[in-house]
């Protein structure tokens, strides 16, 4: 028997409730309008036209008229000449020999364009631009990280300095609160026989001028956020303007992550340079004026040559130009450090080899692998961004005795020394040196400096990378000019010959034998468990606990 078809609901319902529907979309629309007159939203206006009494009337109206046809004119022709091209892609594709030798001009012209492009790496963009900021400068400031002031000088640079005739030479000892105060004034004395020395603290809050902020009271700033040595480096800048006589450009150079920006924004007091934890952030020159006489350079960062020592290397390259391997440069950071104060710092037990510190290190800081194993890898990537950031505390011994490096002699130190008051910067590094609140040196972890570290200041001297590295690379080279105008930075992937083999196995074979022979040692999980997800490519530098 055939089911009867059931009746369709009924749309009826209650004048109660259709009124109450009516009434609330009235409410709805009364909010609409009332919104819409706070945005001062206005239907537009029609053209009332050209009134009758005003003057020249019939001449206004025929250019109207006349600019009316012009753009009509134009709108046909771009179509014609649409129409054309279409029948030109028709003709080709049927006939592909047809006009074959008007187009190869034109592809030949793309192709050397994209050349041109292709083969300006983000390394030669660096060294074209600290060349035209070391040239446009009168005065230069290389900022060196107080805690190795001798890894962050660069001898390449300062000889193209000096070879740039009369330009001077400044050192500015940045992060001056994070060494013990006897470290500093030992670094000061040793540094200010060669070049004008000026202790400084840069600050670490400042008023970002692009975003308003309303705040009822200024709070003074803290004796950690402060600036300190602000006023030695601008009274030192203004005697030599002084006795110059004219306007002067600063420009200020130096390594990734030793606070050139940040230097910069100290100065002008408010946040005019981009500014962050990400090592080689600036891209390209900025020009901010101090005054009307003196006009500072912001510039990249040096690009580090690959004949230094692993230390340096790891130090010294930025995640978004160089490729950093986490496991190879911790473990080489982790070769120079006392390993005594290491243990006492990071509250982790004496290890024999770095496989040993990650893994306790990874346990420590709760850093673990899917299945409960700890993340080597990842701790590793840990402690380097630590080590590069600002706010670790470890100290470098200077020489025992000075001797003037190769590319300087006495006459250059007197040149370089020539129009500074250096009474007065003495005074004012002494008084910088009482302000600053200093660490205790047994709160501090003792390091090996590897001594200066060389850089690439030509062209010519960037090692040719290899044709795995350089597919790997080629969007980045092909949106660099975009990303130099909005600083932004550019995420690196890794080789494809690091997925043959587990990252900690690759730390391992760059370790030295000794701790290879240790790495039987070791817990047998760290190898057994690690996963495809911990080879993928990653940036460094933005990855925190």
């Amino acid at each position: 028997m055939k089911r009867p078809k059931l009746k369709k609901a009924s749309k009826r319902m209650t004048c109660h409730k259709r009124y109450k529907i009516q009434k609330k979309v009235r409410e709805h629309h009364r909010k609409l309008r009332k919104e819409a007159k706070k945005r001062g939203r206005k239907k537009p206006r029609k053209d009332p036209g050209v009134p009758n009494s005003a003057p020249f009337k019939e001449a206004l109206l025929r250019e109207a008229e006349l600019r009316k046809q012009q753009l009509e004119e134009l709108k046909q022709q771009q179509k014609l000449d649409r129409q054309k091209e279409q029948n030109k892609k028709r003709k080709l594709e049927t006939d592909p020999d047809v006009e074959l030798s008007n187009t190869e001009p034109e592809s030949g012209q793309r192709k050397a364009k994209r050349a041109k492009t292709s083969k300006q790496s983000p390394k030669m963009l660096h060294c074209q631009e600290l060349k035209k900021v070391i040239e446009a400068s009168d005065v230069v400031l290389e900022v060196l990280d107080a805690r190795d002031p001798l890894g962050c000088r660069c001898p390449q640079v300062e000889e193209a300095i000096i070879r740039g005739g009369q330009k001077k030479l400044v050192l500015v000892l940045n992060k001056s609160d994070l060494v013990p105060k006897e470290n500093l004034e030992n670094w000061l004395s040793y540094l200010k026989k060669e070049l004008p020395t000026v202790v400084f603290k840069a600050s670490t809050q400042l008023k970002d001028k692009r975003k308003r902020i309303k705040v009822k009271k200024k709070a003074a700033l803290s004796k950690s956020e402060a600036c300190v040595g602000k006023e030695g480096l601008w009274k030192l800048l203004e005697g030599f303007q002084k006795t110059c006589g004219k306007a002067i450009h600063v420009g200020v150079i130096g390594f990734p992550n030793v606070g050139k920006s940040s230097v910069i924004n100290s100065l002008k007091q408010e946040q005019i340079c981009s500014v962050g934890v990400s090592m080689g952030l600036t891209r390209c020159m900025q020009l901010v004026p101090l005054d009307k006489q003196i006009t500072i350079i912001d510039s990249p960062c040096f690009i580090v040559s690959p004949l230094n020592s692993a230390p340096a290397l790891a130090l010294r390259s930025p995640a978004s130009i160089e490729e950093v391997k986490p496991l190879e440069a911790a473990s080489a950071i982790l070769s120079q450090a006392d390993a005594q104060q290491v243990v006492l710092k990071f509250t982790v037990p004496v290890f024999t080899n770095s496989l040993e510190f990650f893994t306790s290190f990874a346990q420590r800081r709760g850093l673990h692998q899917k299945g409960g194993s700890p993340n080597v890898e990842r701790a590793a990537r840990v402690l380097w961004s630590e080590w590069t950031g600002a706010f670790l505390v470890y100290y470098c011994h200077p020489p025992a005795s000075w001797t003037p490096p190769p590319h300087f002699n006495e006459s250059i130190v007197t040149d370089m020394k020539w129009g500074f008051d250096l009474e007065e910067l003495e005074k004012n590094n002494a008084h910088s040196i009482q302000a600053i609140k200093s660490p205790h040196l047994a709160s501090s972890i003792l390091f090996q400096s590897s001594g200066l570290t060389n850089g690439v200041i030509d062209e010519k001297d960037i090692p040719e990378e290899l044709p795995k590295q350089k597919k790997q690379k080629q969007e980045q080279e092909e949106s660099y000019e975009d990303v130099r105008i909005d600083q932004g930075i550019v995420d690196k992937e890794g080789d494809d010959e690091s997925l043959d083999m587990s990252p900690a196995e690759e730390a391992c074979e760059a370790l030295p034998e000794k701790s290879q022979a240790d790495k039987q040692s070791a817990p047998s999980f760290v190898f057994d468990k690690m996963t495809e997800e911990e080879d993928d490519a990653y940036d460094f530098s933005t990855d925190y606990v």
